[in-house]
């Protein structure tokens, strides 16, 4: 759902990267050649502080998203659970710093971040997962840090169409709850021109995370 023109699925036995790890050398070269929601990312960053440090949660390879930071100016960290993608990350940006750790189960290189992505992500994991990782993501981010998501904006389950596992979205309503819960508000929404739709949120200066 969230990539153009997918390969087929592919079986493979369970790892923390959810089917990515097997699936990396068709995600590299679909990503190189797909700019999918560059121009959505690249306008959500313009609203970021100069240089800020930010965080790529499910990083893969790091193009787009991490790609478009760096070309920025800014300090980028990416954490992702596939040894493959996160090795071709290392090859591409070696100015970065990358995790291979899954994000559920990663110290977020043991600091806070002005601003979290992670596009792409969340509806892969469980809704226990996602709730604990938005709960994490605002025990990161700096007062007024912002964190840009994707997953639909209704309640569904939808079979992934690389990896062939389920997908699930709690949907907005559910979202503003946790993120609420989370010291985070929603500011805007964004939708590409893949039709994925983004939340844009914002930690609450009061909010010591």
């Amino acid at each position: 759902m969230n990539q153009a023109n997918p390969p087929p699925a592919q079986a493979g036995a369970y790892d923390k990267s959810n089917g990515w790890d097997a699936l990396a050398p068709q995600l590299i070269s679909g990503r190189s050649n797909s700019r999918v929601g560059a121009e959505t990312i690249t306008a959500w960053l313009q609203t970021l502080p100069s240089g800020a440090a930010v965080l790529d949660l499910g990083c893969g390879a790091g193009v787009p998203v991490s790609e478009l930071l760096l070309n920025a100016g800014f300090e980028v960290y990416g954490v992702d659970a596939s040894p493959a993608l996160v090795a071709e990350f290392q090859r591409q940006f070696p100015a970065a710093e990358v995790a291979c750790e899954a994000v559920e189960e990663s110290g977020f290189f043991n600091r806070r971040f002005s601003a979290i992505v992670a596009i792409g992500l969340l509806f892969l994991l469980t809704p226990e997962i996602q709730y604990r990782l938005i709960h994490k993501v605002g025990q990161h981010l700096t007062p007024g840090g912002q964190f840009l998501f994707t997953s639909p904006c209704r309640i569904c389950r939808w079979e992934d169409e690389w990896t062939g596992r389920e997908s699930v979205s709690l949907g907005a309503e559910a979202y503003g709850a946790i993120l609420t819960q989370a010291g985070l508000s929603i500011r805007g929404n964004y939708t590409d021109e893949g039709d994925n739709y983004y939340f844009a949120t914002v930690k609450n200066q009061e909010s010591s995370g």
